[in-house]
């Protein structure tokens, strides 16, 4: 049977699983297992085992259960709410302030955690209510949350990245350093979203207090109130910056990082919240092995996918079908970039980049585009998945934080920030530089 023709039964196939409700890892291991019987030969199933070892014996996957634990120990502190007050302190008198801070929490936050739903949850939890409180209409704040917590999958360090890195043999440490300035362009494209929009707001309240003669309270902060928020979360701030530079300047790997920056994050929340009972400690590994057994689950079994389509000449084949069409390269990356948004709407960020990997990568390169690149475009792609429904998880964990929200409302104040991932997916094709500059210059690499 043609390649082409047996990858689309096969992609019929995962996509009925994959849709039926059940586990990601499931599907994908029991979508394997029928595509095999279906197209090989039966004693190839006894390799099921060993292939699934192959996937997980690689030392670069250390690093992810490492920051799992490293975002876990934040997660349970009180570092989102002391960010967030930090921010909210220097920024208040900005128009919008009080979003952007949100924003600039959830870039800090993504860096601590490389978690969007956690980033999502502990922002939201405290700027949901203070937004809506100070006017922000319901739309603006949830969708300013929703937004900044898909950060957490670009600005590193992040799973997502690691995952690709992986995937497609690429230095996980140059991704790293390519989502940081992309990361801190899409932040700065949704700060300035939520001041034109604010700004708007509170010049209508302004002209009604004027109008009717009342007077709007202001919010004052002394020095020295900003500066002590500030010294409790120069810590954090400090482990970021020196897990990043050790990345930049080669004296550590990944996964050498990740524990460095894991065990000092533990000791400055052990010093700053007193979050060192064993108790507390051991919910922080139970909650860092559950996230990490899922992830590794699905990283084995999206191998055993990958596994198959090789085999079975399915990714080669369709690698050479896109390269040969009669169209531009960029059309065909204006396809992939469907692709990846139309399958982000239903599917984890993991999931995709482990499915997809192994066919796309073959045509980034036969096309002659930069895998570093293409990484952060597609984890772009991804985070316009993560607040675009059905299966947008933001939005529900939005929802969660403010359930007297109606979901359409969510939606209605995320669309603009879609928006903004795009116009950041097409400055990064204008300009590719902006991803690909600090990994040209890092040292031992």
């Amino acid at each position: 049977m043609d390649p082409l023709i047996t990858g689309l039964i096969a992609a019929v196939i995962a996509l009925i699983f994959l849709l039926s409700g059940m586990p990601i890892a499931f599907a994908l291991g029991i979508s394997s297992l029928t595509i095999m019987y279906m197209f090989m030969d039966p004693f190839q199933l006894s390799m099921v085992a060993e292939t699934l070892y192959e996937g997980l014996n690689d030392f670069g996957l250390l690093s992810i259960p490492l920051f799992i634990f490293m975002g876990m120990t934040v997660a349970v502190s009180r570092a989102g709410s002391d960010l967030y007050e930090c921010f909210h302190m220097w920024l208040h008198r900005i128009p919008g302030g009080l979003g952007i801070s949100n924003i600039a929490s959830c870039a800090v936050f993504a860096a601590l955690t490389g978690s969007s739903p956690a980033c999502a949850a502990a922002i939201g939890t405290m700027g949901i209510p203070e937004m809506r409180k100070r006017g922000y209409k319901e739309g603006l704040a949830t969708g300013i949350i929703a937004a900044g917590g898909t950060l957490g999958i670009l600005i590193p360090p992040s799973v997502t990245l690691i995952v690709y890195g992986i995937a497609t043999e690429t230095s996980i440490g140059k991704l790293f350093m390519a989502g940081i300035i992309p990361g801190l362009m899409v932040a700065a494209l949704f700060s300035f979203w939520v001041f034109w929009e604010q700004r708007k707001t509170e010049l209508s309240l302004q002209s009604a207090a004027t109008t009717s003669q009342t007077k709007l309270t202001v919010e004052h902060y002394s020095l020295n109130e900003k500066l002590k928020s500030s010294i409790k979360t120069f810590p954090l701030m400090v482990v970021v910056c020196l897990v990043l530079g050790s990345l930049y300047t080669g004296w550590a790997t990944p996964s050498e990082a990740a524990g460095v920056g894991a065990f000092l994050v533990l000791i400055a929340v052990a010093v700053i919240y007193r979050i060192y009972k064993p108790s507390e400690i051991m919910d922080i590994m139970l909650r860092t092995t559950r996230e990490s057994s899922m992830i590794m689950m699905i990283i084995a079994t999206s191998f055993l996918f990958g596994a198959v389509l090789t085999n079975l000449y399915i990714a080669q084949s369709l690698a050479h079908a896109i390269v040969d069409l009669e169209m531009s390269r960029w059309m065909v990356m204006g396809m992939i970039n469907l692709l990846l948004l139309v399958m982000g709407c239903f599917l984890p960020p993991v999931a995709i980049i482990l499915i997809l990997s192994p066919i796309l990568h073959p045509i980034i390169v036969g096309l002659n585009f930069d895998p570093i690149w293409f990484g952060i475009v597609m984890t772009l792609n991804l985070e316009a998945g993560l607040v675009t429904p059905p299966v947008g998880l933001n939005l529900y964990i939005v929802q969660g934080v403010a359930p007297d929200i109606p979901i359409a409302k969510v939606l209605k104040g995320v669309i603009p920030f879609i928006l903004l991932l795009f116009v950041g997916i097409l400055i990064l094709c204008v300009f590719p530089e902006l991803a690909t500059w600090l990994p040209s210059k890092m040292i031992g690499h």
